[in-house]
């Protein structure tokens, strides 16, 4: 499975170059981004949920480690086995298109 480190940083990392982007870290450890108010990804254990759409979300489901998500219609579960290139690209994108679509 992913190192969760490595998935946090590479998160963190995502969201320093987005504008508006804020954390919220619960006490279980559970890290939350949101833009103005609406929350775009979750961070709980080993995978990250992405709030895309119901397009992006139906094309991201066809991808390795990507699943729906109980958070309803538009959001994917993404727990990649290693983050090589690939995850690391897909995760970067979706983080991006996710925070983008948070903004209206």
């Amino acid at each position: 499975m992913t190192d969760l480190g490595a998935l946090r940083a590479a998160l963190e990392a995502a969201a320093a170059g987005l504008p508006a982007a804020a954390a919220d870290v619960t006490p279980s450890g559970v890290t939350a981004w949101s833009r103005a108010g609406i929350r775009f990804a979750v961070l709980s254990g080993e995978s990250v949920e992405f709030r895309l759409g119901s397009a992006i979300a139906a094309a991201a489901m066809q991808t390795p480690d990507t699943t729906g998500s109980s958070r309803g219609a538009g959001w994917v579960v993404f727990a990649p086995r290693t983050l090589d290139g690939h995850a690391l690209d897909r995760l970067e994108a979706w983080f991006a298109a996710a925070h983008r679509r948070a903004a209206g």
